[in-house]
């Protein structure tokens, strides 16, 4: 290439370079006073209704509502203290959060990348051979050798770009800030499983307990039937009792034995669910249990409504998850304004490897670009919707998340209270049945009664004490239900984010 072509190519260059560096100079003044109409600018309303108190819980302290971290311990059992605290360590589920927590980190990262500049280093050694035609036709200032059969010439080129765009509307801030709420989602969600897993750790084990019961009655029904049997077929080698008789305690016998199989498949079953929330094979894995009557249920209270918003860790993921899909928006938006790109490459350049870094060899160039979108087939338009529809869908769960977290308190509340009274009735139920059952076996061994009473008060005990056993599953059932509604002692880290009312 001639000396008046390089001049002319690089008068171009510096008139162009001089352009693009003025726009960018406009952006740059103008950029600042638009992009706070950008950034932040909408933000839906949450239209929330907060009651005052609960209709169940009555009134109380607002720190009554905070359980204690390890909730638990108030059921006063070593075994399901070591439950939990295993399930925290070894769950696979919990785990499976925590590393999702590692991705949104490092996906915040990724996000904040375009707002630094990015740096380019670069080298390259260049040999180009050309014919003989084509070396007489070159200059003989660019280096090189020469023989018969044409030119060889080398090119050393050693050096750094940067390149920068500038975040004048807001889009890449706005996306760093919603992958720093995403983050929040992920961490939220972790204390939403932690606290899934160790209740349905309290669930499972209340499970294991009411089986245990169940099989005691059963088997102690058993026994009972059986003592009658024996009697009966005393009575019916000595001829004061029918066949009829004989056959409905042997039937009486049989269902009472029939039961039994299905307790031990709830049991078993319930152990190897133990086994998995804490990460063990079934086969090494076993529960010592007892039952319900060395457990006792921790007193709670509800406290006030409105601090259920910070104590949820669900209501606080649908809150983080509402202003990520808010900075969406706000991104999706600023992709409409034009994008101003800055680049500057620097470095040097030789033909002759001893003189690349002489003072001859270096070399400059910088660039300001602007790109506007003019028509994408409604592309970006199009995205912009989709995140205002991702925004109104998160709204809505945002504001089901609260609402659900009001009546999970309520129906927790309900159910605790009720089952509590029902299980003091169901008591006083079995002891009468108890009591009626021994009459009538004592009064029919002395034959004062028939075996139709016997049977009949025999069955009524049975059927009493079985339901004893679940109506104390469900009250226990409905306090772990009360626990994670009232967010299980977990408290929020760090500020409240700027939706919260």
């Amino acid at each position: 290439m001639s000396d008046v072509a390089l001049k002319t190519n690089s008068d171009v260059t510096r008139f162009g370079g001089k352009i693009r560096i003025a726009s960018a100079l406009a952006a740059l003044l103008l950029g600042p006073g638009l992009s706070g109409c950008i950034l932040g600018s909408e933000k839906p309303e949450l239209g929330l209704e907060v009651p005052a108190t609960y209709r169940e819980g009555g009134h109380h302290a607002p720190d009554a509502a905070v359980p204690a971290l390890d909730w638990w311990r108030g059921f006063r059992s070593s075994e399901l203290t070591k439950l939990m605290e295993a399930a925290q360590i070894y769950n696979l589920d919990i785990a499976v959060a925590i590393a999702q927590i590692i991705q949104a980190d490092a996906q915040v990262g990724v996000s904040g990348a375009p707002l630094l500049p990015s740096v380019t280093g670069t080298g390259t050694v260049e040999n180009q051979h050309f014919g003989s035609s084509s070396a007489a036709q070159s200059s003989s200032g660019l280096g090189g050798s020469s023989s018969g059969g044409g030119s060889t010439f080398n090119s050393f080129n050693f050096g750094l770009t940067a390149s920068y765009m500038l975040d004048f509307w807001g889009k890449n801030r706005a996306t760093l800030y919603g992958a720093e709420e995403s983050a929040t989602v992920a961490r939220y969600n972790r204390e939403v499983v932690t606290l899934t897993t160790i209740v349905t750790v309290a669930n499972t084990y209340f499970q294991v307990l009411a089986a245990q019961d169940e099989l005691r009655v059963a088997r102690r029904n058993l026994t009972a039937a059986e003592r009658i049997l024996a009697l009966i077929k005393t009575q019916f080698a000595a001829g004061t009792a029918s066949q009829l008789d004989l056959s409905q305690q042997e039937a009486l016998v049989a269902t009472v034995r029939a039961s039994i199989p299905p307790l031990e498949v709830t049991l078993r079953q319930s152990i190897a669910t133990l086994a998995l929330l804490v990460a063990r094979a079934p086969a090494n894995f076993n529960v010592n249990g007892g039952g319900f009557a060395q457990l006792t249920v921790p007193r709670v209270t509800p406290g006030l409504p409105s601090e259920l918003l910070y104590q949820r860790p669900d209501v606080r993921q649908a809150e983080a998850q509402l202003a990520s899909s808010n900075f969406s928006v706000e991104s999706a938006r600023a992709a409409f304004f034009p994008q101003i790109q800055l680049t500057a490459t620097t470095g040097v350049q030789s033909a002759a490897l001893a003189a690349l870094f002489g003072p001859g060899a270096w070399y400059y160039t910088l660039a300001a670009g602007l790109t506007q979108p003019l028509f994408d087939g409604f592309l970006l338009e199009s995205q912009l919707k989709q995140a205002k529809g991702v925004q109104l869908q998160n709204l809505q769960a945002y504001r089901k998340a609260v609402l659900s977290a009001f009546t999970d308190v309520e129906k927790a509340l309900v159910a605790l209270a009720q089952f509590t009274r029902q299980e003091k009735l169901q008591a006083d139920a079995v002891a009468a049945s108890r009591k009626a059952f021994d009459v009538s076996e004592t009064q029919f061994r002395g034959g004062t009664v028939n075996l139709l009473t016997v049977l009949q008060t025999e069955q009524t005990l049975f059927t009493a004490e079985n339901t004893l056993v679940l109506v104390r599953l469900n009250k226990y059932l409905a306090a772990s239900s009360l626990f994670q509604a009232l967010g299980g002692g977990w408290t929020p880290d760090g500020k409240l984010s700027s939706l919260q009312p």
